[in-house]
């Protein structure tokens, strides 16, 4: 997602309290999420499903800054492509009209598996101009069923926590526009559901199961980076079960009842820190604040600033994650373009999530009850895992006996390197779910069933 403050808003927006305690950031390759993208026909939806950690300089999965949201630079919608969005310069604004995305087959004998898939998805997958808080940008989306329900993420429907009371316009791969209301978002899973006004007969997302997904498997990317609409990349699952740390995109009223990590170490990006054309000084970098812990699925299909929200499909055109952010190599206002290093909140945890902000406007994520830490930095441990620091009394993790000293090494079928990937396993769950894990105490690994009480 791409945004270009008006104005430099206040961009003091808090984070939840998550469950376990962060340790300190480390200065690992940033991240940023991504933006919008057309539509084309598509099959049936089904829906989704996140903790905190002291991060420490070795926790797993690099600290991330979510991909700007797709530019609307001097009020041009879907277009202004600049050269600050990737190096923080200040160049003139490339104005691109968008209008239906067409899918361009020359040569029907010789269509690849990648043209079937953008011929079944294209149709599924929004673009959206959101505006509030000081602020204009856009991003992807992707929709959930025929009268108009649409998930994006949250970080592109709040613009970045810019405002919880969004204008919002969402252009679809016919042409088609259609003013939008926001329905829920989730800050700690960084997604949101809007809906369209007096929509009907919509083509729909087809949901594939993440939990099925394997290393190497195709992934295709659709999507708007630098508000290039219908833009299409492919690649390979490169990772799975990885967990990163992202800036939160909470706004004030949402109120995350979750501390600022223990030496206030500030994310690598600010989400609102571009360089707009005809600026003299860049804008004033925002205050710190809270980070969250996503799971995510690693791909090297090529993400760019634009991208967030967007789909990220097998190859049967199905839903398999709604991308979210990238890894880049360098810091700076600017961001830098794909390393070949991209991440997208797996469809399953998407779904559940997803199902819950169209019923309820908010979304359920599990509590553990315990703060820890990464084994690896301390010098007793003997195994990778989540170190126990402490243990909240009448918790989930005290009621089946953890204790500090403990080392968590899987949670829900899941290997855990440390205390990001813990916290990130445990919000996927929702508050009241149980599940196994197992833990290290003195050289002997333990498994036990817990019941997770509910993050608030």
């Amino acid at each position: 997602m791409t945004t270009t403050p008006d104005n430099t808003p206040d961009t003091s927006g808090e984070a939840q309290r998550p469950e376990v305690e962060r340790t300190p950031s480390d200065t690992a390759a940033p991240v940023m999420p991504a933006a919008e993208p057309p539509t084309t026909q598509a099959p049936a939806h089904t829906a989704p499903t996140t903790e905190t950690s002291t991060r420490s300089p070795m926790a797993v999965g690099p600290l991330v800054a979510m991909l700007a949201v797709g530019a609307l630079i001097g009020g041009v919608a879907g277009g202004g492509v600049t050269a600050a969005v990737l190096a923080g310069t200040q160049t003139a604004v490339v104005n691109t009209p968008q209008g239906p995305t067409a899918i361009t087959v020359n040569d029907p004998d010789d269509a690849t598996l990648v043209t079937g898939v953008v011929a079944t998805a294209m149709p599924s997958v929004v673009s959206l101009s959101v505006a509030g808080g000081g602020t204009a940008g856009g991003g992807s989306g992707v929709i959930l069923s025929e009268d108009g329900y649409v998930l994006t993420n949250n970080h592109v429907a709040t613009l970045e926590g810019a405002t919880i009371t969004p204008s919002i316009r969402v252009s679809l791969a016919d042409g088609r526009i259609f003013d939008a209301e926001l329905v829920g978002s989730d800050p700690l899973a960084d997604l949101a559901v809007v809906k369209l006004e007096g929509a009907e007969n919509l083509p729909v997302i087809e949901f594939a199961d993440s939990d099925a997904l394997n290393v190497g498997d195709r992934a295709i990317v659709i999507g708007s980076p630098l508000g290039l609409t219908g833009t299409v990349t492919n690649g390979i699952v490169s990772a799975l079960n990885r967990s990163i740390t992202v800036r939160s995109s909470a706004v004030p009223e949402q109120s995350l009842e979750q501390p600022l990590p223990e030496n206030d170490v500030d994310a690598p990006f600010d989400f609102w820190n571009f360089d707009t054309p005809g600026d003299d000084e860049p804008a004033s970098p925002q205050a710190p604040q809270a980070t969250i812990s996503l799971p995510v699925i690693q791909t090297d299909a090529a993400i760019n600033p634009g991208n967030s929200g967007g789909a990220l499909l097998n190859d049967q055109g199905q839903l398999i994650g709604i991308v979210v952010a990238l890894a880049t190599a360098g810091g700076g206002n600017g961001q830098a373009g794909s390393i070949g290093v991209g991440f997208s909140i797996p469809s399953n945890f998407a779904q559940r999530v997803a199902d819950e902000l169209i019923a309820d406007g908010t979304a359920s994520h599990g509590l553990l009850g315990a703060t820890v830490t990464d084994s690896i930095n301390d010098a007793e441990s003997t195994v990778v895992g989540a170190l126990i620091d402490s243990v909240t009394p009448g918790g989930a993790a005290d009621v089946v006996g953890l204790r500090s000293g403990d080392v968590i090494t899987v949670f829900n079928g899941v290997p855990i390197g440390g205390s990001v990937d813990l916290t990130a396993q445990v919000r996927v769950l929702a508050g009241g779910d149980s599940t196994t894990l197992t833990y290290v105490r003195g050289g002997n690994a333990q498994e036990v069933t817990v019941t997770l009480g509910e993050l608030r």
